[in-house]
């Protein structure tokens, strides 16, 4: 043929020529080789292969293949390769260059593989479908073939046409398990189900131990809710390899399509013993077992049983002590996830995330002392991490420590690296400064100190970010139980009703600016709202709820509520001043 130059005596040819492999400083230039017109473009080519091949050199193996194409346009070795050389990078220009390879030699089945493959991979499946008949007529022996056809015909919706051809394979070569298995995808697609699993049961009869076959033959009976045949041959390749995971994948699937759940994490659990299945397998199984809390519940031992089998294989992977420490804490079981979390501290390379997880842990049972300790541990290790300083501000906070909280909120500001954090540290350190002022005598000097020391440090929060949604109400709320500046906290209150999502406390701070505001009807209706949504029936919002009632002159409702409010935990103090005033304005 024309032009037809086998790689591997190009590649001898190019090997002989004279190659220099490369280094680091480019080479002097060489004056180039002379060689007869007719062979200039063989010799450009073999340079092409030897850039390409052997140098790694796309660019310049392009640039000689062109050349060699421009010695001679119908030299097709040149031109398949410069059609797989772009096929990806540049599929659209490759597929061009090879339709032209396999113009020119239409007898070499490389490049009509080729040709076929940059067709598919371009989308061009009626070109495809035409091309690849052919090469079945030009090469009946090549399953590969018959392969590719029936997956176009099945792309062109003719899955008939496309089991007849495997058919025609079948006949031809005996049964190809590529091609077998095929033929069996079309056949459930085009619904000839019985046809598919009288030729599975030939298979496994033919081969019983093979345990692919035995899983082909119970995925069909499982089609034809043919259960108890179904469970017998996953149970059968289970027999056959009892550390296969897609036996035992297989035969937990079908447990669980029948919602025999009990089996199901049986086999799960057996699953979950075995290496073949990566770890992150299983703990996405896992996770998908614990997200349903009703299924969690019910089946709680034998899922503690799985997680407990993670902890016993994958004892110091980070992954899996989270994962455990998060049963534990979703099961109740604080002190023993305390206890894990504990433990692991001693891991190396520490983790930062262990740390946090004992400091919360230890505040959420209000132990102070703990906190400082674990996390002056913790400072050890990690010196310039924020929130380690804000965890403890926070226990400090909550034990009424505010003083000792602003300094460890300050320390966490010095180390925070982004606007945003900035602006939450500011949020609490205003915070603080909010709680000492409401257990600072009334009208003290000190009172107004810690007052304007809440409100700038809100400030400097919201000039780090003007959308920090905590600040706003806290800064909203706090400013109308002053009657001060209720404008603006009207605007802060209502940002942030726009930016959340039909929050009841957010609400009932814009209802309350409202009310402040003599904005009565207004105050009801959101306040409204705000008591719909509020599924934690808080003292608070039914305590204002009551007050808005009361002003509107809705007396027997306003009672209600402040009595709910007081039944919820609202200060009983508080409820008995509201309705002394109920009973002092009561119609004579």
């Amino acid at each position: 043929m024309k032009g037809r130059i086998p790689v591997l005596l190009a590649l001898a040819l190019a090997l002989c020529s004279g190659f220099t492999p490369r280094r680091d400083a480019a080479p002097a230039p060489q004056p180039e080789a002379s060689w007869p017109d007719t062979v200039k473009e063989a010799y450009l080519y073999t340079e092409g292969l030897k850039r390409l091949l052997i140098d790694g050199d796309t660019l310049a193996a392009r640039g000689l293949l062109r050349r060699s194409l421009a010695a001679d346009s119908s030299y097709a070795p040149a031109w398949y390769q410069l059609a797989a050389a772009g096929m990806y990078d540049h599929p659209d220009t490759a597929v061009g260059y090879a339709r032209r390879a396999y113009e020119l030699d239409t007898a070499n089945k490389w490049y009509g593989r080729l040709y076929g493959q940059m067709l598919v991979r371009g989308e061009r499946y009626d070109q495809a479908r035409v091309l690849y008949r052919k090469l079945l007529r030009d090469d009946p022996r090549d399953p590969d073939n018959y392969r590719i056809l029936a997956i176009l015909y099945q792309q062109a919706g003719m899955p008939d046409s496309a089991v007849r051809l495997l058919d025609s394979a079948e006949l031809r070569f005996g049964k190809i398990p590529l091609l077998v298995s095929l033929k069996r995808q079309l056949l459930v697609s085009t619904g000839q189900i019985d046809r598919a699993l009288e030729e599975a049961k030939i298979l496994a009869e033919a081969v019983p131990y093979e345990m692919e076959n035995r899983l082909v033959l119970g995925e069909l009976y499982s089609m034809v809710r043919a259960d108890s045949l179904a469970l017998a041959e996953f149970r059968a390749a289970v027999a056959i390899d009892s550390t296969s995971v897609s036996a035992l994948a297989s035969l937990a699937e079908y447990y669980n399509r029948r919602h025999e759940y009990r089996a199901y994490l049986g086999v799960v659990k057996r699953l979950f013993m075995l290496d073949g299945l990566p770890l992150q397998d299983k703990v996405s199984y896992f996770r998908q077992l614990t997200s349903d809390l009703r299924f969690y519940r019910e089946y709680f031992f034998q899922v503690d049983e799985l997680a407990s089998t993670l902890l016993l294989r994958y004892p110091t992977d980070k992954e899996v002590v989270k994962l455990y420490g998060e049963h534990l804490i979703a099961s109740g079981q604080l002190d023993r996830a305390l206890a894990h979390y504990k433990l692991h501290l001693a891991d190396r390379p520490p983790q930062l995330d262990y740390y946090t997880m004992v400091i919360d842990i230890e505040s959420f049972n209000k132990h102070v002392d703990s906190v400082d300790r674990y996390v002056d541990r913790a400072i050890a290790l990690f010196p310039d991490n924020p929130e380690l300083y804000l965890r403890r501000g926070h226990v400090l906070a909550y034990a009424g420590r505010n003083d000792e909280a602003v300094r460890s909120y300050r320390q966490s500001l010095r180390r925070a690296d982004t606007d945003s954090l900035r602006s939450v540290v500011w949020g609490f350190i205003g915070d603080a400064y909010h709680q000492m002022d409401e257990a600072a005598a009334a009208g003290s000097r000190e009172q107004k100190r810690y007052r304007d020391a809440s409100y700038a440090a809100y400030d400097r929060a919201l000039a780090y970010w003007s959308g920090n949604v905590g600040v706003l109400n806290n800064y909203a709320y706090f400013l109308s139980l002053e009657g001060r500046d209720l404008m603006r906290a009207l605007d802060m209150a209502g940002r942030v009703v726009a930016m959340t999502d039909n929050n009841p406390t957010y609400l009932d701070t814009y209802a309350w600016v409202l009310f402040k505001l003599g904005r009565l009807a207004e105050a009801k209706k959101t306040m409204q709202q705000a008591i719909s949504l509020d599924s934690q029936n808080s003292p608070d919002l039914q305590a204002h709820y009551g007050d808005i009632l009361f002003a509107l002159g809705e007396r027997f409702m306003a009672e209600v509520y402040w009595r709910k409010a007081l039944d919820n935990g609202f200060d009983a103090d508080e409820i008995a001043r509201r309705l002394e005033q109920l009973k002092a304005t009561a119609d004579p």
